[in-house]
């Protein structure tokens, strides 16, 4: 088989995990080489995300010990979703297909094989989608699950418990080269692409080792991401509220220039408080909502890179000629 693809795996302090799961990625990646799912020119990338540990260590030596194992590394950290895009951007110069997984085992990598056969059935990217999440806590499982709710109702378009574990083609990448937003929010911003997908789904496991980067203050920075970049909905409810918090204030001027017509008028100084109090802190709220979309608009405008690769454990030129 021809079909050339690299894992993409972005890596922040991975130092306990690498070691465990790299062994498993190559595993999987030789096993598909064997079954000729893919070529024997497949790699996998990992991404140092700026990391302060032993990380970008570790995936040197694996290069050094395997050629399947190649590297960047970021000027410093920038992400997340900034280390999957570095990951992709420069897969795209030498792969046919992506799938883009975390390094630190939870998603199921015998997946893979799944996700490559709905390619080769047509699919231009193939999701992978968590059926169970059985090892979360109560409390992570609920607050994940009222994640990609909460982003679908604000009017985010993703995948429901899709992350960022998919497959995507060379004719996707190029296409999704095409947006330049600054503000990233790949699991919502795939689909906008188009083109034929499907979904697979696999049970999340346990992290093999070392700790979350992804607690819940994060978590909810991420979902707050997704909806002011993706959708104007917030805008739309603030609108809305206003109108009708004025029509409520209309009212409430007209039974007070009636009671004062009628003489029923007393003082209520406690009821002003609560008045006034409730209106300040909705034009506050208002106000930092709006104030998250013009600072958004503000970083688009400078244009600034949105990774920075520092080093690499190859070659641009070898590997061209690979």
């Amino acid at each position: 088989m021809d079909t050339v693809l690299w894992i993409v795996i972005p890596c922040y302090n991975e130092e306990d995990v690498l070691p465990i799961t790299s062994e498993l990625f190559l595993k999987e990646l030789s096993l598909l080489i064997e079954k000729e799912k893919i070529s024997s020119k497949s790699r996998i990338l990992f991404i140092n995300d700026g990391s302060r540990d032993k990380t970008w260590e570790i995936i040197k030596n694996l290069a050094e010990k395997d050629e399947h194992y190649i590297g960047i590394c970021q000027s410093r950290n920038r992400g997340h979703q900034n280390a999957v895009l570095a990951g992709l951007m420069e897969a795209k110069k030498y792969a046919d297909i992506t799938i883009s997984i975390d390094c630190d085992g939870q998603d199921d990598i015998t997946a893979m094989e799944a996700m490559i056969n709905e390619y080769h059935n047509g699919c231009e990217i193939v999701y992978g989608v968590r059926s169970k999440r059985d090892t979360d806590t109560f409390f992570k499982r609920v607050t994940a699950e009222g994640f990609y709710k909460l982003l679908n109702t604000m009017g985010a378009e993703v995948v429901y418990n899709h992350a960022d574990y998919r497959l995507v083609s060379r004719k996707v990448l190029e296409a999704f080269s095409e947006f330049k937003e600054v503000n990233l929010f790949l699991r919502g911003m795939f689909p906008l692409v188009g083109f034929k997908s499907t979904s697979v789904y696999y049970e999340r496991q346990e992290r093999m080792a070392g700790k979350s980067h992804y607690p819940l203050r994060k978590m909810l920075a991420l979902a707050f991401d997704g909806i002011t970049s993706l959708s104007v909905k917030p805008i739309q409810m603030i609108t809305n509220f206003g109108i009708l918090v004025s029509i409520i204030g209309f009212i409430g001027v007209i039974w007070a220039v009636i009671s004062w017509a009628l003489g029923n008028t007393v003082s209520g100084w406690a009821s002003m408080i609560c008045v006034i109090c409730f209106i300040g802190g909705v034009q506050l709220l208002c106000t930092g909502v709006i104030g998250q979309y013009i600072g958004k608009v503000y970083m688009e405008t400078k244009h600034r890179p949105r990774y920075i690769i520092s080093d690499r454990t190859y070659e641009k030129q070898n590997m061209d000629d690979k």
